[in-house]
């Protein structure tokens, strides 16, 4: 393997080394006698092997083995300083610079055994339905365009209003009257021909609606409004047919986004389940605040952070660069706390009628649900 140090750089204090490779922290090595400086320097230089690293340590006058490089690869790959050299670009010219931000960004995240390519390539092999390209939903076809997912499914009964401008900005004044998925979909093949895209017009009004949508898709992002169950009935078709899906949305005062592994975390169902007795103080409140008829009061840059957070949780998902950060819960950002969020796990409900519907793994025994969390 051909090795590359990332982009960082650093300085010699005394008996010890200072490298930055984020802004935000300084790495500090102990290297009295210079070899860890001097290794930074070759693998600065070019990238190369640790037979090739050796040599070159040897003509700076350091008597090190193969096997000790090796090691100290490794321990650099521990600090993030290093990557596979042949797997930081996707070998296409035209799609490394189409990717260039995409694939410096997983930079962070990449080391000798995670090419920075290798999550760019999931992305770009993978297919998401996107339920609703209104409010929120805009914004995520746009990032997942922008993160060049392979395939997109979009899914909206609307048309075009002059009072979609306000945080809609996949659409123009000339587009009032049209049908937003067929708008939405113009728009991703305008802005990346590479990604394959498909307008579904379509009223949801339960589970079975999704059915046929779901089949072949790695993600389900976004969601549905109209009906109090509507996100129940998205819920269920992704347990059902053991698809990961990110949803979110707002109210006057918080954004959120919530996700669900289906036989890995609770569900919407789960979280349905726990909510307080209907009679108590906790649940007329809760009945209440469903009763409330809210006039759109989401404004462009909440719909677009409301887009964004379920577009980033579905690059989690989808390239594994880490793990999914709201998975079985749901993250809350207050806006009269200066959006600071919050993680609300889901309590499992051992019996959940929806969770049981997930499809069996390899090697499982008994139905989903039973026995609580495993």
């Amino acid at each position: 393997m051909r090795v590359t140090l990332k982009e960082c750089v650093w300085e010699t204090f005394g008996d010890d080394l200072q490298v930055v490779f984020d802004a935000r922290e300084a790495i500090t090595v102990s290297d009295p006698t210079g070899q860890i400086a001097a290794l930074l320097s070759e693998l600065s230089r070019a990238p190369q092997t640790a037979a090739e690293l050796a040599a070159a340590l040897a003509r700076r006058d350091f008597d090190v083995s193969e096997s000790a490089v090796c090691e100290g690869l490794e321990g650099l790959d521990t600090l993030g300083l290093v990557e596979d050299a042949d797997g930081r670009w996707l070998g296409d010219p035209a799609a490394d610079a189409r990717h260039f931000s995409n694939l410096s960004f997983f930079s962070t995240y990449a080391g000798l055994e995670r090419p920075r390519a290798a999550f760019a390539r999931r992305l770009r092999g993978a297919h998401v339905l996107v339920l609703g390209v209104g409010g929120g939903g805009s914004a995520v076809v746009q990032c997942l365009a922008g993160l060049g997912v392979g395939r997109l499914t979009l899914v909206d009964r609307d048309r075009v209003e002059s009072r979609n401008f306000a945080r809609q900005f996949l659409y123009r004044h000339a587009d009032i009257g049209r049908r937003k998925t067929e708008r939405a979909a113009e728009w991703v093949r305008e802005f990346d021909p590479d990604v394959e895209v498909r307008a579904v017009e379509r009223w949801i009004s339960g589970p079975g609606d999704l059915a046929d949508l779901v089949e072949g898709v790695d993600l389900i992002a976004g969601g549905i409004d109209g009906h109090p169950d509507a996100g129940l009935w998205v819920n269920e078709a992704a347990v059902r047919a053991g698809v990961p899906f990110v949803g979110g949305g707002g109210t006057r005062s918080q954004v959120m986004y919530q996700s669900v592994v289906p036989g890995e975390t609770a569900c919407l169902a789960c979280d349905a389940a726990d909510r307080p007795a209907p009679d108590s103080a906790a649940g007329a409140a809760l009945r209440l605040a469903e009763k409330i008829e809210l006039s759109n009061p989401l404004t462009g840059p909440m719909a677009t952070l409301i887009g964004s957070l379920i577009a980033f949780e579905a690059q989690r998902h989808l390239s594994g660069f880490e793990p999914p950060r709201a998975a079985g819960g749901r993250v809350v950002l207050d806006l009269r706390e200066g959006l600071a969020p919050t993680w609300q796990p889901f309590t499992r409900d051992p019996g959940c009628r929806v969770c049981a519907l997930a499809p069996r793994r390899d090697g499982e025994r008994g139905e989903r649900g039973e026995g609580g969390e495993r």
